[in-house]
């Protein structure tokens, strides 16, 4: 599944346009993205939890020469499923 498959199925769902649509769908992805890079944590009850968590400093190799490469600390994006996502059949 796409982003436009989300719009298509917002338009199909509630009648608004397919412009109005795209705005709802960009407007909840944009304000999840400047949550998360403040570090807030998103709780989407019935589906899961995104938040943010430190990434340590570690020691990687190039595939390519097999020489090791340092890896810098910063931050990944985690998501914890809620439960009716964990039983999905």
């Amino acid at each position: 599944m796409i982003k436009l498959d989300i719009i298509n199925e917002v338009v199909n769902k509630t009648g608004i346009t397919k412009t109005k649509a795209e705005m709802a769908v960009e407007t909840v992805f944009e304000k999840m993205k400047q949550a998360l890079e403040q570090g807030d944590r998103i709780e989407l009850r019935g589906f899961g939890v995104f938040n943010v968590k430190p990434r340590k400093t570690g020691i990687g190799r190039n595939p390519r020469t097999g020489a090791e490469v340092s890896i810098p600390p910063g931050k990944a994006v985690r998501f914890k499923p809620g439960k009716e996502l964990q039983t999905l059949q």
